[in-house]
């Protein structure tokens, strides 16, 4: 649907391969393998591709795409239509039955996201330069027009970067703060160089996981290119439905999927396998960004006694550490994460509605879930593992 705004032109694509890989790359900063992984054309497209966005999912592509009047891209949004609110990990079921009960109509809405990936990254995707943040800025107005052309009552755009945060607040758009955990690295040389900058009980506590593990008889490996074959994915997928059979219900994420993933960007990802005596028992999937690693998805075929702690947390610490990187993001929940070295990082999500009304109420519970949030980080912030004097030094000959 073309509108033309100061000469540029705004519409939206149903399939990410109508804007093409060249042109999306370029604008979300992914060229050649670079910038975050997830808003590359690569797994937004195998996404599609394989089925995991669709109409059955409730996920619907509706890209928006800002462009020069002879068709020249300049900008583009991963957005898509949605009938319900699962896989977003910013929840507004609330919102949602609150407007309806009072005779508006929530659904369906606008989400830009990255789908079923509370992963902090860019959004309103425009290349670098003097130009970017005049169409940044049209990309948010382009979204408020095409919700208007629609009759979309809504939209969303869950964990953007703080900057982007910060336009769209300033957009007019309603901003939402959040929290994860995540390990910053402090230049350590080794995993037990980490250790040595923990407190004596945090720093014993993490061995004697690490080494129940070992004790169990459980290997575990970190796997990345062409290390990863196609049994691995065979069983992490297992892993993955299992899990989530048990615990959140829609396995969104097809055994296709992975091994699109695999094969186009095989040197972003890293996949831990935990087995005994040779057989696969649990494994976590991670994406590799150019700094930091990214948790995404675990599963295992039973009940193994921290084998989530050495997989999810303290192998990617360790494999951060052998590879430079500067954080590890270990994913939504979690302030058992704490003790073991991930300290609260803030979210953002920004959030436009048509109705003034509901805006004023939505307004005054976020300012209420702000204070709430800040209050529940600076707690955990006091729980810090890490050593805060000098006293805590590690004594010779300390058990390992």
């Amino acid at each position: 649907m073309p509108d033309g705004t100061d000469r540029l032109v705004i519409r939206t694509a149903d399939d990410i391969a109508d804007i093409g890989a060249a042109d999306w790359d370029r604008c979300a900063g992914t060229v050649d393998g670079g910038g975050n992984p997830f808003v590359s054309y690569d797994f937004l497209h195998a996404l599609e591709e394989t089925g995991c966005c669709d109409a059955e999912s409730g996920w619907l592509p509706r890209h928006l795409v800002l462009e020069d009047p002879d068709g020249s891209v300049r900008g583009v949004v991963p957005a898509y239509l949605k009938n319900h609110s699962y896989g977003e990990y910013v929840f507004d079921w609330g919102w949602g039955d609150a407007y309806e009960r009072a005779g508006g109509k929530y659904y369906p809405k606008l989400q830009i996201s990255v789908p079923f990936s509370p992963v902090t990254g860019p959004r309103l995707l425009a290349p670098e330069g003097p130009e970017q943040m005049r169409d940044r800025l049209m990309l948010i107005n382009g979204l408020m027009r095409v919700c208007e052309k629609l009759g979309i009552s809504n939209f969303h755009v869950t964990f953007p970067t703080e900057q982007e945060a910060e336009l769209m607040a300033g957009a007019g758009m309603m901003l939402r703060h959040g929290q994860q955990y995540h390990w910053h690295n402090q230049g350590y040389e080794s995993f037990d160089d980490f250790l040595g900058n923990l407190t004596s009980r945090k720093r014993k506590s993490i061995r004697k996981e690490r080494r129940a593990v070992t004790d169990a008889g459980i290997r575990v490996r970190t796997l990345t290119a062409d290390e990863i074959r196609p049994e691995h994915w065979d069983h992490f997928h297992q892993f993955y439905v299992d899990t989530y059979d048990r615990k959140w219900g829609f396995p969104y994420l097809t055994r296709g999927f992975f091994e699109a993933l695999s094969d186009r960007m095989a040197d972003r990802v890293a996949l831990v396998m935990a087995d005994i005596e040779g057989v696969p028992v649990a494994g976590a999937l991670n994406l590799i960004s150019d700094e930091a690693l990214i948790g995404r998805n675990w599963g295992a075929a039973g009940d193994f006694r921290f084998l989530h702690f050495e997989c999810c947390y303290y192998q990617a610490i360790d494999f951060a550490i052998r590879h430079g990187l500067s954080r590890v993001e270990a994913g939504t929940q979690g302030p058992h994460k704490v003790q073991r070295g991930y300290l609260p990082s803030p979210t953002w999500s920004a959030h436009w509605v048509a109705s003034t009304g509901f805006k004023n109420a939505i307004e005054s519970f976020l300012d209420e879930e702000k204070r709430a949030i800040e209050r529940e980080m600076a707690m955990w912030m006091r729980h810090s593992p890490y050593r805060s004097t000098e006293h805590d030094q590690p004594s010779p000959g300390e058990d390992q």
